[in-house]
């Protein structure tokens, strides 16, 4: 059983490792596409981020793939065919994963994971050990993150445009705005990060101070304070930018393009921390169902405890992936369908964050690399249509279309083969 652990513990390395190199040019697509940082930073910042996410916080995902797509009771009889199952998830979600990304297409994996769960769980048992439901709700937050996405980035670029950038003096327009730009950005991703951040001293103040505070209280103040002070900063350093362009005349770029690249590498921190700790369970909630089958003897019906060694294992694959493979679709998404400058790159993360945020209220499972690529053709669409790449659209929907079937095909090709040879 040891042998047999350590492969599956290789696998979804594997798999860690291809979700890094796809899904976190999604944070640092758009930063390195509007040169808010270069490719060397973006790679260094997202892989400490994206780390520290995933061993903090990758804990906190309420339910596991291993208990969602398919009925974990109707394995209960057989819990050494559930291992089997989830073993040919790792090992067809990493394929798709290596190949998208290989081919510099975005995609989701949260998707091809539930293909695989899907393909297997339909060969060992049927089509009725499907949740039909669930499959049901992926389609609707597929179909519907882009256009609302797009539509939240137009908006907010469409704001910006008029109220700062096609103004004759934008750094004024830039010093009036700064407070409500802090306060935008701090709330939207706040609401992600900062609860599960503040979480321990909120538990600390209830159970040793013994003062009993309602739950967002620590949050709220905590993103009051930051808003402030990053408005603070942010008009300082304005001010600094824009003396530098008076006394220099030099090819410095614009100062007020230049802060919005400041408050567009933030946001992508953000992003790169939140998909650290929500997405590591792509690629470790099957490892996590085997051990927990080792350790009982039986299949997981609830959400599932993961070892602090298993996260460790996802973050560490996470930032592998992303250092050796993720260049390519950062370029895709940051170079490939428009050219971004910092403000239309900051809009695009924003409305990312946004869709998430409401979709994770509505309960709807969805993909950041569909919300963000909405985000940047809905910026396109603002600028200049003509300015969209169309084909690489094209290339990126195909993928879309295709990962949960080609991952479903796949996983239970590969069942098929394992259930031959060992059952």
């Amino acid at each position: 059983m040891l042998i047999t652990l350590l492969f599956v513990a290789l696998l979804a390395f594997y798999v860690a490792w291809n979700l890094g190199a796809n899904d976190v040019a999604n944070a640092m697509g758009t930063s390195v596409g509007s040169k808010a940082v270069t490719l060397k930073q973006a790679l260094i910042i997202a892989g400490v981020l994206e780390f520290t996410g995933a061993v903090l916080f990758g804990h906190e995902v309420t339910e596991t793939l291993a208990t969602k797509i398919a009925n974990p009771a109707l394995f209960a009889a057989t819990p050494q065919i559930f291992v089997t199952g989830m073993v040919t998830v790792l090992i067809s979600c990493g394929v798709w994963l290596q190949i998208a990304t290989s081919r510099g297409l975005p995609v989701s994996s949260s998707h091809a994971v539930v293909g695989a769960i899907a393909g297997f769980s339909w060969v060992a048992l049927g089509v009725g050990a499907i949740d039909w439901s669930s499959i049901g709700l992926i389609t609707i937050g597929w179909v519907l993150t882009p256009l609302i996405s797009g539509a939240i980035a137009a908006l907010f670029y469409s704001l910006i445009k008029h109220w700062i950038l096609d103004q004759p003096n934008q750094v004024v327009q830039l010093q009036e705005w700064i407070p409500w730009l802090s306060t935008l950005l701090l709330g939207v991703f706040g609401v992600i990060v900062l609860p599960s951040l503040t979480q321990p001293l909120t538990n600390f103040v209830i159970e040793q101070v013994g003062f009993n505070i309602p739950a967002y209280d620590i949050p709220l103040l905590t993103g009051a304070v930051a808003a402030v002070g990053l408005t603070i900063i942010s008009w300082r350093q304005l001010g600094d930018l824009g003396k530098t362009e008076e006394s220099i005349q030099s090819p410095i770029p614009n100062p007020v393009e230049k802060l919005f690249g400041r408050f567009q590498l933030l946001s992508a921190c953000f992003v790169a921390f939140a998909h650290g700790s929500n997405d590591v369970g792509n690629a470790i909630a099957p490892l996590a169902a085997i051990v927990y089958i080792n350790r009982t003897g039986s299949v997981p019906t609830d959400g599932i405890t993961i070892p602090l060694w298993i996260l460790i294992l996802g973050g560490a694959g996470i930032v592998g992936g992303l250092a050796v493979w993720g260049k390519k679709v950062i370029a895709t998404i940051g170079e490939n369908i428009i050219a971004l400058q910092p403000s239309s790159g900051f809009c695009a993360e924003l409305a990312t964050a946004t869709t998430i945020l409401i979709a994770s209220r509505l309960g709807l499972p969805v993909s950041t690399s569909h919300a963000l690529v909405g985000g940047v053709v809905g910026i396109g669409l603002v600028q200049n249509i003509k300015s969209i790449k169309f084909q690489t659209l094209k290339g990126i929907a195909a993928a879309w279309l295709i990962t949960i079937p080609v991952s479903a095909a796949l996983s239970a090709a590969i069942f098929s083969i394992a259930k031959i040879l060992f059952f």
